[in-house]
């Protein structure tokens, strides 16, 4: 499997950003390029890896705080992917000024994200799953052949994303993990936004949150 996966926990609230690459031919992708972009382009460099993407599972300030610096650094500058639900809250610096800071949001998305579309990365193939409740445009990202799934601030091991930031539902978010998460095979790895790894079946019988499938 050329899947690599490059996990880096960066910035104030200790966010996943996950630098990932088709090994064999160098394309690679940021997932979340939340804070430190210089470090996670020293990773890429490191291993001779290309950015040429960086893929939002949603827009709020920790989850893109490095993108700028990623994009200052590479020409060309990597395409960016949000859902377009979650543009108003880019262009708000993703909510950094509630929470007393400040960012630059780094270039502006050019690929709208929508259910069931295909991000193709070298030879791989990933599923964009539109997954709203923690926000409007929240989106988690598929990858069959590795079976794993990037969830964002979707869910978390044991834990879900909270709902009472601008945008925020947790009708919508506890639908998003049934429809979207427990419909997918158990032994599926779950990698989130904060915090460690967990699986599919794991959550589905331990996650007190949304109370199994």
């Amino acid at each position: 499997m050329p899947l690599e996966i490059v996990p880096l926990t960066l910035g104030p609230v200790l966010t996943n950003a996950y630098l990932v690459a088709d090994s064999q031919t160098g394309d690679a992708a940021v997932i979340d390029p939340a804070w430190d972009g210089q470090l996670i382009l020293a990773e890429a460099k490191k291993r001779d890896w290309r950015i040429g993407q960086m893929w939002y599972t949603h827009a709020h300030f920790d989850h893109i705080g490095g993108a700028a610096k990623i994009a200052d650094s590479l020409n060309p500058p990597p395409v960016v992917a949000l859902h377009p639900l979650d543009r108003d809250l880019w262009q708000l610096q993703g909510g950094a000024p509630l929470f007393g800071f400040r960012i630059r949001p780094g270039p502006a998305p050019t690929i709208d994200l929508f259910h069931g579309q295909t991000l193709r990365l070298g030879s791989l193939t990933f599923e964009v799953r539109h997954t709203p409740g923690h926000t409007p445009g929240h989106c988690a990202f598929y990858c069959v052949e590795a079976s794993v799934l990037f969830s964002g601030d979707l869910i978390f091991q044991n834990g879900v994303g909270r709902t009472d930031l601008p945008g925020g539902d947790w009708e919508s978010l506890v639908g998003s993990i049934r429809a979207q998460v427990f419909t997918l095979p158990e032994e599926t790895r779950i990698l989130s936004g904060h915090g460690g790894e967990t699986r599919v079946g794991e959550e589905k019988r331990s996650n007190l949150f949304v109370g199994g499938a």
